[in-house]
Order: C-alpha cells, then sequence, then structure tokens
C-alpha cells in the first residue's frame, strides 16, 4: 500500500481549478482523487463537495458500480439544503440517462421513475431556491421536455387481474 502525500492548503485554488477541469476532460477519477486530496484538509470546503459528488455522477453513465450510492454520501454533507435537494435532482437525472441507454428490459420505466424522481428534488430545490437562482427550473425543464419528447420513457403499466364471477 501507498501511502499518499498531503496536500497544501495554499494550493486548494489551484487544486480545485484542477478538478474543474478534469470533469470537463471527461476525467472524473481524476477529478475525484484530486477532491479527496482537498478534503483531507478542509473535510468541509462546499466547492470540493460539488465537484466530488458531480465527478462521481459523471461514472454512473460508465456503469460503475456504487456510483449511485457514492455520489449520495455527499449530500449530508453539503451545508445547504438547497444544494441537497439540488444535487440529488442531479444524481436521479444523470441516473436516468443512465438507464435510457440500458438495453435490458423495463430499462424505460425505470428511466422515467429515476427522472421524475429528478423532477421532484428539482421541485423541492425550486421551492427555497436564493434569488436568481433558476437551476432548479432550468433542470426540471430539461427533464420534462426528454420525457415529452421520449414517450417510449414511460411508468411502468399496472397488470389488472379482473376477476369473473362464477
Amino acid at each position: 500500500m501507498f501511502e499518499l502525500k498531503p496536500m497544501t492548503s495554499g494550493g486548494v485554488s489551484a487544486a480545485i481549478a484542477k478538478a474543474e477541469r478534469y470533469r470537463l476532460l471527461n476525467e472524473p477519477e481524476a477529478a475525484e482523487s484530486i477532491c479527496l486530496d482537498i478534503l483531507s484538509i478542509d473535510s468541509t470546503n462546499q466547492t470540493a463537495l460539488i465537484i466530488l459528488l458531480l465527478a462521481r455522477t459523471d461514472l454512473i453513465a460508465r456503469g460503475m458500480g456504487g456510483a449511485v450510492s457514492k455520489a449520495r454520501e455527499v449530500l449530508p454533507r453539503l451545508k445547504d439544503e438547497y444544494d441537497r435537494h439540488y444535487y440529488a435532482g442531479i444524481i436521479n437525472e444523470r441516473r436516468g440517462h443512465a438507464q435510457m441507454l440500458s438495453p435490458s428490459m423495463g430499462a424505460a420505466a425505470l428511466a422515467h421513475d429515476w427522472f421524475v424522481e429528478a423532477m421532484e428534488c428539482f421541485e423541492r430545490a425550486e421551492a427555497i431556491r436564493p434569488e436568481g437562482n433558476d437551476d432548479a427550473v432550468l433542470r426540471w425543464n430539461s427533464c420534462a421536455r426528454l420525457l415529452n419528447a421520449h414517450p417510449e420513457i414511460a411508468p411502468r403499466h399496472e397488470e389488472h387481474h379482473v376477476v369473473l364471477d362464477d
């Protein structure tokens, strides 16, 4: 086992910029690693926590086992209630997108469920959003447009059993 080297507190700002850059370069593992280094010296750094959560959601579409639960682990560490609802919605939305790509039977219905759950989170965030912050509205609209444009992403149909009188 290798012992990890600690970063300096003076390097946090540059490390955050690097983590954001690695996410944009579609290298979520590198972004996650940098965030963990930042959090090892500043465990409450909200920017690092959000980037960590987003990097972990980037792994969902790759089918990385445990990516959803690892992203959800970050939610309680977010100080702001709005952020907890908004980023819970992001996790669910990204799970819905990943489910859409799945060839498994029932994937469309599962994707629908994830998108609806995301929309519920975005509505909770919208209700307590800061003045001028429409992010939750924009994400809700994105989910709604996707569901409207893809009628095949629909809820499961309940099976109805008819009881006949003899």
